[in-house]
């Protein structure tokens, strides 16, 4: 007969397992968690109680400025004076007397035409004229001895009549012969054709031994006036018309303009320009009005179809006021806004409009009002309704701004 154990007794016959332990790694765990919690529920302990101050803010005092309204148009150069220097005669061109680009003055011979027509035309004049007034001076004698003559009737009134006209006729005949030899002398002096004014010549389009007509429409070299020179510059007419409603409204005051020059490489020119006029009538093609503006040009820089960029000022802008571009900031929509000082040194954020700048700094026409406190320095840490300490900006004294408008030691 098989004996069965009961299970306490196979209990009581094999030894117990022993439980299973944590690993080492387990154990490093545990230790440091529970050094963290302590060192946690120290510094909390510790800082209980303590609340951090406001955020230190430097700021800047509004007030009203008085700045030029700008703007910046394009613009070319045209000479100042120009002449384009054509033949009176018609020749031949018998030499050119000037060199291509120098700078000419006024009645300097610039060609000759072959003379040779012209004096014999000059000189059948002066053949004629001595004529003229051989036959005028003898009508002349002839009548003066007919006129006793008639008054005591030795010769009928009749013939004293007769050469009193004839004296007359070869009186008027001596000065059309006169005339006709003025005319032939200045045809003659024509052939050497001189320069109509100062300035720069250009390249000569006829050569020696070229056939030239007077009056022709071909120009055998043009002059052009370089210094001054100006400068037509083309203005939108609906810009011009913001300009003066603005003038109209006492928004802006107007000025004795003043007209700088950027050229096509970007450097400015260095002498200021003055603007003459303004046409009274718009393109109808382009909508622009041009305005015409005159500059020194000594040393001769800027020569006649130059592109160039304009800046003109012809008013100025009252009572706004300027913004260093470092305290103002702009949203997804493009919409400005600064945080000035407020109620309870609180940092208020408040939407002003800038639409341009001067310098370094933006022109704010509303949203702030003089006297409010712009921060400038500390932005970086600012939010909006936030508490500030506000002090007085101390750029370049005790710090500096980051590029997010933050305050650091220098």
């Amino acid at each position: 007969m098989t004996r069965t154990d009961s299970a306490p007794a196979l209990a009581k016959r094999q030894p117990l397992l022993p439980a299973r332990l944590p690993t080492a790694r387990v154990r490093v765990a545990v230790t440091l968690l529970l050094a963290g919690s302590l060192g946690l529920a120290a510094c909390s302990g510790k800082d209980k109680g303590k609340t951090k101050g406001p955020t230190e803010v430097g700021y800047w005092v509004a007030s009203e400025s008085t700045v030029p309204l700008e703007v910046e148009l394009p613009g070319r150069t045209a000479p100042y004076r120009v002449s384009q220097v054509r033949p009176q005669v018609s020749g031949i061109i018998e030499k050119r007397l000037f060199e291509e680009g120098a700078m000419v003055k006024a009645g300097q011979p610039l060609y000759r035409i072959d003379p040779s027509l012209y004096r014999a035309a000059a000189n059948q004049a002066e053949a004629n004229l001595t004529s003229a007034q051989a036959s005028a001076e003898a009508a002349k004698i002839k009548a003066d001895r007919y006129k006793p003559l008639a008054a005591s009737q030795a010769v009928s009134q009749q013939d004293y009549t007769d050469a009193a006209a004839t004296a007359r006729t070869a009186a008027a005949s001596v000065m059309q012969n006169r005339a006709a030899l003025e005319t032939a002398r200045i045809n003659l002096r024509y052939t050497t054709v001189p320069a109509p004014l100062s300035g720069r010549i250009s390249r000569s389009a006829f050569t020696d031994g070229a056939l030239v007509t007077a009056n022709q429409t071909d120009a055998l070299a043009t002059i052009a006036v370089l210094d001054p020179i100006y400068v037509d510059i083309q203005q939108n007419a609906a810009d011009m018309m913001k300009l003066r409603q603005a003038l109209a409204d006492g928004g802006a005051q107007a000025r004795e303009p003043d007209v700088k020059l950027r050229l096509d490489d970007g450097k400015d020119y260095a002498l200021p320009g003055k603007l003459e006029f303004s046409e009274v009538t718009v393109d109808s093609a382009t909508g622009t009005v041009t305005l015409r503006a005159r500059f020194p040009n000594s040393k001769g820089l800027l020569l006649p179809g130059l592109f160039v960029r304009a800046r003109l000022s012809q008013a100025v802008q009252t009572k706004v006021i300027l913004v260093p571009q470092g305290a103002v900031s702009r949203d997804a929509k493009g919409t400005a806004t600064v945080y000035v000082v407020g109620q309870g040194n609180k940092a208020e954020m408040r939407q002003v409009t800038a639409l341009r700048t001067v310098g370094d700094s933006w022109v704010v026409t509303q949203g702030i009002k003089p006297g409010d406190k712009v921060i400038t320095q500390g932005l970086g840490l600012l939010r909006p309704n936030g508490e500030v300490k506000p002090v007085p900006e101390k750029t370049g004294q005790g710090y500096k701004l980051d590029k997010n408008g933050a305050q650091s030691a220098k």
